[in-house]
């Protein structure tokens, strides 16, 4: 598991120009969206300096403001003042503590010194309504769309391929996670065991000796995209949508200066538009109920005590924080339930129209809804439906599955007891109590993972019968095998959720993935734990005998991830980082995973499309 480029504030009073020659300035011109004005002060060919007006012309106040806009012949800001500048073209500028608060009726202004052919841009943001001709029914602004432009339409078709305007869309995509929050280090200067939320990048602010490595997020889809990758699954949290939260502000960032956001709210905005730009379409996903409890999470309403509150040499641990309220002294309550779920993918579904993109393919409800049964976990996806389809009817609902029991005992059918399904894996009840959600509107997507992520009964050697439905570390003491049983597996992926694909449905895996050459990668207490075993590439095996089911099936997935820096996973790119030899390396990128876009490429390259 994890931005735009922050330039400098310069002083509230505004710089005074001094080119040394005579200028022949080109005539003043501007423009006005809604409650903001933009206006080129002067330009002398080179350059220009120019001015923005945002005014309140609602009827409340308001605390913070945003514009943002874009230029469309290579012009570029060098520097800025009454405001904070995020991004490189699109730009986002966000008011300073001083100018943020608006009564109705008022206005505040900015300005910022440019290079390059000056142009009067459209502005979006806060305050700033809509722009362009309303004649033009492709413009942004025509009032006959709703300010979204030619929104796309996403659909399933009767094959269960995902359409885009009516043409079957391959699905190609990697998750690339960071703003769903992460754990830091206990001893961390700034933020001990904090949950920052932030797109990894591989631009930490140590590397290259404080320098940073350069990488943007730019540079990173360019290279996805010359790989393949056509879709994006962004993970989020509650919190991530909350602009103020003091996890999301840069003084707990670790990304280099050069390329942080403002927050995390803009960053998720600003990854969305570029996306955009850049022609990859988006999975929005709610990772977890909390920036805090992450993956561990399994329903809404989450309390302690969790998966990992017995495992040894763990320090990632999150026992002290919860989202459900029936909770005990000293435990830190971020309330999250189902109003709070509904109205956070009713905004999620807003996007398309309030960004003005054309790129939100569908929302993942919820990231692996383990804890619940499949009854439960089917109303709350009804009902999720039902709040998306009142926002947006253009958007593909994506749901998982559960597991094979909660954590109240509760048994959830899966079918052969000898193959046990993964958090958010179980479809098997789909059989006789199917979701009541257009077939054309609905993906289904089980997660599924190898011994990289857990070490499940189905992965014990035949040989030793002592070791027969032991898992994780119970099968480590145990000094227990691994054998990769393709057939095996084949029968209990079937029973979960790939006799759906045979009824038309959309399945796609929302994800895999692992270390190549687990367990000598990852972390330290993992190697400790099966160091015994010979060295082999049993998750390299796993992944591919799933690719190899997937192909057969002509199943679409989503790999787990792009970024490197999840411990039991890796990514699609290398890191520098190592358990052992050199922390330090952490976060930093340093190339390809050849092995791995080769099995996916294989996949892309078998599954046919109608």
């Amino acid at each position: 598991m994890r931005k735009q480029q922050v330039f400098k504030n310069i002083s509230c009073k505004k710089q005074t120009l001094s080119i040394g020659i005579s200028l022949a300035l080109a005539a003043l011109s501007g423009s006005a969206y809604a409650g903001c004005t933009y206006e080129v002060q002067s330009d002398w060919g080179s350059g220009f300096v120019a001015n923005v007006t945002v005014k309140n012309d609602t009827s409340s106040a308001v605390s913070a403001w945003n514009v943002g806009w874009e230029y469309t012949k290579g012009a570029q800001i060098t520097n800025i003042w009454n405001a904070v500048l995020s991004g490189s073209n699109p730009y986002t500028a966000t008011n300073t503590p001083s100018n943020g608060s608006l009564q109705p009726g008022s206005s505040t202004s900015f300005g910022f010194q440019g290079t390059g052919t000056s142009e009067v841009p459209t502005l979006t943001g806060s305050l700033c309504g809509d722009g362009g001709d309303p004649g033009d029914p492709g413009d942004p602004g025509d009032p006959g769309d709703g300010g979204k432009g030619n929104q796309v339409v996403f659909r399933v078709n009767e094959n269960g391929h995902i359409t885009k305007d009516d043409v079957v869309k391959p699905v190609r995509c990697g998750s690339w996670f960071g703003l769903e929050g992460r754990h830091e280090q206990a001893n961390d200067a700034t933020n001990p065991s904090g949950a920052p939320m932030e797109l990894y990048m591989g631009n930490t602010f140590w590397a290259n000796n404080s320098q940073g490595t350069g990488r943007t997020i730019q540079q990173t889809m360019d290279e996805i995209k010359a790989k393949g990758i056509n879709l994006i699954r962004l993970p989020i949290a509650p919190q991530t949508l909350d602009p103020d939260d003091p996890q999301g502000q840069p003084r707990v960032f670790k990304n280099h200066p050069s390329v942080r956001a403002t927050s995390a709210r803009q960053a998720l905005e600003d990854f969305i538009k570029l996306a955009d730009k850049n022609g990859l379409d988006i999975l929005l996903d709610i990772h977890s109920c909390s920036n805090y409890l992450g993956w561990r999470a399994g329903r809404l309403d989450a309390t302690p005590p969790y998966a990992d509150a017995n495992r040894n040499n763990y320090p990632y641990k999150r026992e002290n924080y919860s989202c459900g309220t029936d909770v005990g002294p000293g435990v830190t309550v971020q309330e999250y339930n189902e109003q709070k779920w509904l109205e956070d993918l009713r905004q999620l579904a807003r996007f398309a129209d309030e960004l003005k993109v054309n790129n939100i393919l569908g929302i993942d409800i919820f990231n692996e809804p383990w804890d619940y049964t499949w009854t439960d976990w089917k109303t709350l996806a009804e009902h999720a439906y039902e709040a998306i389809n009142e926002e947006n009817k253009n958007v593909l609902i994506w749901v998982e599955g559960i597991s094979g029991g909660t954590s109240a005992g509760t048994q959830s059918p899966h079918g052969d007891e000898a193959t046990n399904p993964n958090w958010g894996e179980n479809f098997f009840s789909m059989a006789t109590d199917p979701l009541n959600i257009p077939k054309d509107r609905l993906v289904l997507s089980p997660h599924t993972y190898g011994p990289s992520v857990s070490v499940q009964k189905q992965f014990m050697d035949p040989a030793q019968p002592e070791c027969a439905g032991l898992s994780e570390d119970e099968a480590a003491k145990a000094k227990c095998n691994i054998v990769i049983n393709p057939e095996l597996l084949r029968e209990g992926w079937e029973e979960h959720f790939g006799y759906l694909k045979d009824e038309g449905y959309a399945i796609v895996i929302g994800e895999f993935g692992g270390h190549y050459d687990w367990p000598e990668s990852g972390a330290i207490r993992i190697q400790d734990l099966w160091g015994y075993l010979p060295r082999s590439d049993y998750d390299k095996k796993w992944q591919n005998a799933l690719v190899d089911y997937m192909s057969d099936k002509n199943i679409e997935g989503c790999y787990w991830s792009i970024n490197p820096e999840s411990d039991d996973t890796g990514g699609l790119y290398s890191h520098a980082y190592d358990a052992r030899t050199n922390t330090s390396g952490w976060g930093e990128w340093t190339g390809f995973e050849t092995e791995k876009w080769d099995m996916l490429q294989r996949l892309w390259d078998s599954n046919t499309v109608k």
